[in-house]
């Protein structure tokens, strides 16, 4: 939902053309180079977007603190070498901004902002089975007639912003992270509350502490952190980066999850000094790398994943020091292990805790019970009198975006309601019932999760081009997974993904943080690498987990 302040500054409305190839939905990462794909093959396509102007993700998340945790000259587009070394960054790990800025420049230098619309939100869209082609409705009163329909929605785009009982009677400001106003909160000096420690809430948590009067953080799930280094950018440092970029584009789209770094070392074969070095080391690098490139046997094995685990609890232990905030902070030894759920980084966010305007709150056995007038009740009865609420809750991760459009594939089906029995997809790519709908950044797929996400959105969308080439050149006009060739890939998913600790924890990775949303690992954890291999070996061996058709009736009847 748009807030006030963005209706009023909205420029006029670019509409919908009434008949297209394709309609993408999103302006984000995805969204943005799938448009660009499509035009490049001659097609009539166009893009939608709720928001005011591209960014996606980067749009919506412009909260205090808001950054990338992937290095920001591997979140990038590798498919054109100019464009890629036309962008320079300021830093290692830049903020919201500068992030938007590219998005903007990647946009006007691909010239795609005339067949986009922005300010537009995709309400429903029905799947004619005569004629193949999907109809598809706007908020704006647009009535699209359109060959595929690709989401392009963003695995982190669909907010949880109704979470607790009376959240309307709060008399202060209540937000949801993911819907933060463009132009900000007045926050100097206030009593403000922050709903959740997950990467988001530390972002806000750790930049805000010093602003405001009183900060009260709501602690639920303590989370392992890494120490984000954030060095700033010179030229030394663009030339270094730029001249990697053939490096990055043969490297990144095959590693494990699509970062620069992947695991190189076995457990097994290292003395215990030998384990503490390499975890000291990739510790001491400010970056993701103890998650994704120290020991993949963490995500295996129960005495890795403990010892692991227990490396970085003494980390934030030795940080802390305060026995109250270890017990409210830190996770305990037996409550999940280190990289099962997502892994923040963050920047002095323990020691803003030792700031005497800021206060733990553990809601961890003694929830919050709903926000009253005056702020946030427990269930104990205690209230936190509060003048603006921050809530970073997370998302209705994967499926959320696209479940809150009303799509109706073949026989009636409706996506909503199947992912609600089920949540099941073939590849994360395409969903069974549903033709000519093709997915980005949807449930089993890398993307959903486990990946640096332009790499993987890349390839998608790449996969997604490919085959609607094929499709075309094959002499039909529908396509979508057979029954049978989704059940193959939802079991190779799940063996997968069974056979990883992340599976027996209770996260936004098994879809635990929605009441009601079917468990199952929302990532493929198979790797980047593989489950390339796998789109690649589909494609070229004539999709045979796939049906192609050509329509019953003509596109005008």
């Amino acid at each position: 939902m748009l807030d006030a302040q963005e209706k009023t500054v909205s420029t006029a409305r670019t509409p919908v053309p009434a008949q297209l190839d394709a309609l993408v939905i999103g302006a984000g990462v995805a969204g943005l180079y799938q448009l660009h794909q499509l035009r490049q093959m001659g097609l009539k396509a166009h893009a939608c977007d709720t928001a005011t102007d591209v960014g996606g993700t980067w749009y919506w998340n412009r909260y205090p603190g808001a950054k990338f945790d992937s290095e920001a000259y591997i979140y990038q587009y590798l498919f054109d070498e100019k464009l890629y070394k036309g962008w320079t960054w300021s830093e290692r790990f830049p903020g919201q901004p500068e992030i938007e800025r590219w998005l903007h420049y990647v946009t006007d230098t691909l010239d795609l902002r005339s067949d986009m619309s922005f300010s537009t939100t995709i309400t429903k869209a029905t799947f004619n089975e005569e004629t193949g082609r999907w109809r598809v409705e706007t908020d704006q009163g647009d009535v699209i007639d359109t060959q595929f329909l690709i989401g392009c929605t963003g695995m982190l785009s669909a907010p949880l912003e109704e979470r607790f009982p009376g959240q309307s009677s709060f008399k202060g400001q209540i937000v949801h992270t993911g819907r933060y106003p463009k132009g900000g909160l007045d926050i100097e000096g206030k009593r403000v509350g922050v709903i959740g420690v997950g990467a988001t809430g530390i972002q806000v948590i750790q930049t805000i502490a010093s602003q405001v009067g009183q900060l009260t953080v709501f602690a639920r799930t303590p989370q392992y952190v890494l120490p984000m280094k954030n060095p700033k950018y010179g030229p030394d440092e663009e030339a270094w980066y730029k001249s990697r970029f053939d490096e990055f584009r043969s490297n990144l789209p095959h590693t494990f999850t699509g970062f620069e770094y992947d695991f190189e070392n076995t457990w097994a074969d290292l003395t215990p000094e030998k384990r503490l070095e390499v975890l000291e080391e990739v510790y001491a690098d400010g970056s993701l790398k103890l998650w994704l490139a120290s020991f993949a046997e963490m995500f295996f094995e129960e005495e890795v994943s403990a010892e692991i685990s227990e490396f970085v609890r003494q980390k934030m232990i030795a940080r802390l020091k305060d026995p109250k905030l270890i017990d409210t902070l830190v996770p305990k030894p037996g409550d999940y292990g280190f990289g099962t759920h997502r892994v923040p980084l963050e920047t002095d966010y323990l020691e803003a805790f030792h700031h005497d305007n800021v206060e733990a709150v553990n809601v961890r056995d003694n929830p919050i019970a709903e926000i009253v007038p005056e702020g946030v009740k427990l269930e104990d009865g205690t209230v936190y009198e509060l003048d603006v609420i921050i809530m970073a809750v997370g998302f209705d991760a994967g499926s959320g975006a696209l479940a809150r459009i009303d799509i109706n594939g073949r026989d009636g089906l409706n996506l909503a309601e199947e992912w609600r029995k089920d949540m099941r997809t073939t590849m994360g790519l395409q969903k069974f019932g549903f033709p000519n709908l093709f997915m980005t950044g949807a449930p089993l797929a890398p993307a959903a999760a486990l990946c640096n996400m332009t790499t993987c959105l890349q390839q998608q969308t790449e996969w997604i081009t490919r085959c609607i080439g094929d499709l075309s050149k094959s002499g039909n006009d529908v396509m979508e997974p057979t029954e049978e060739g989704e059940a193959a890939w939802v079991a190779h998913h799940d063996e997968t993904a069974n056979a990883t600790l992340i599976a027996k924890t209770t996260s936004w990775y098994t879809g635990s943080n929605v009441e009601g949303k079917p468990r199952r690992v929302l990532s493929y954890t198979g790797g980047v690498g593989t489950y390339r291999t796998k789109c690649d070996e589909e494609a070229k061996g004539g999709y045979p987990h796939f049906a192609m058709s050509k329509s019953k009736a003509p596109q005008d009847a």
